[in-house]
């Protein structure tokens, strides 16, 4: 059988660098088209199985690690998911997707679950909030677009505060239980939190969900770029958390020393550069 199968059973300095301007950053282009939610379960199935079940014949002992460190989270937020579908239908049951890495591979981890789930189908649609910053960038919004229409998600955006959005949400929704959040352990508010939290007094009420709670920085990366999965275009141009134009800069331990490619303009290595998790937030005011 199947690994997915059988894991389903079982701060900081800051930049000086202003980002780059809407003139200066390359446009994100939708390539995405409507497929069944049914088939794009079966395909991220098809690839987290054969990235559980394949070792790379020559690796060196660092990316061999990091594989093994990888497959691990990948198992355990499978369970957690799957424990999550054995608590809650698909129809109880939402996403928190604000296009970022995260939830991104939260939502991966989800729809490769589905796959195995077939008591949870034939779901149309994923339920999904989006809670935006006023500021956002469009960069970010396209990628959602894309995302709701890849992933066949039933999308309502709403912006910050959080705590107002959710309740808007649930009104909007109050069949929803529990919310799957992207939420990692080095996350501001994350360090105290377990796989399946209720929400704090004064909240609305729901099941909070953290499938990623215990991954690293860098696993989020090898596990987005072994699966090649689409991710948000500025990741690829510095920036390692993503929150609005505003408070949202290119990281600079990602900086690369103006003139290395015989211009005087600076630039930034790829998100995927930076090993750290105690340097993800450099480029966030907060």
């Amino acid at each position: 059988m199947a690994e997915v199968a059988a894991a389903s059973a079982r701060t900081s300095s800051q930049s000086s660098a202003a980002p780059p301007s809407s003139a200066t950053r390359p446009k994100f282009v939708s390539t995405s088209s409507t497929i069944p939610l049914v088939n794009a379960c079966a395909d991220i199935a098809r690839r987290v199985d054969s990235y559980l079940a394949t070792t790379p014949a020559s690796e060196s002992a660092d990316i061999a690690d990091l594989r093994h460190r990888t497959k691990d989270r990948v198992r355990e937020s499978l369970g957690v998911i799957s424990e999550a579908l054995r608590r809650y239908s698909i129809d109880e049951l939402a996403i928190s997707f604000n296009g970022g890495k995260d939830c991104l591979v939260m939502l991966v981890l989800l729809l490769g679950s589905l796959h195995y789930h077939s008591s949870q189908f034939p779901p149309q649609r994923i339920h999904t909030v989006y809670v935006h910053s006023l500021s956002a960038f469009p960069e970010v919004d396209a990628f959602v677009n894309d995302c709701a229409t890849l992933y066949s998600l039933d999308l309502i955006r709403l912006p910050t505060p959080m705590k107002a959005a959710f309740q808007k949400f649930l009104d909007a929704k109050p069949h929803i239980k529990a919310i799957m959040v992207g939420t990692r352990r080095t996350d501001p508010n994350g360090a105290d939190l377990t796989y399946f939290d209720e929400t704090d007094h004064g909240w609305p009420k729901f099941m909070r969900v953290h499938p990623v709670i215990d991954w690293h920085y860098a696993e989020v990366w090898h596990f987005l770029r072994e699966l090649d999965i689409k991710y948000c275009i500025l990741y690829d141009l510095g920036y390692t958390s993503l929150g609005g134009t505003t408070d949202t800069h290119p990281n600079p331990a990602l900086l690369v020393e103006s003139g290395w490619d015989g211009t005087s303009e600076q630039s930034f290595k790829p998100a995927y550069a930076l090993i750290d998790d105690d340097k993800e937030r450099w480029g966030r005011n907060a």
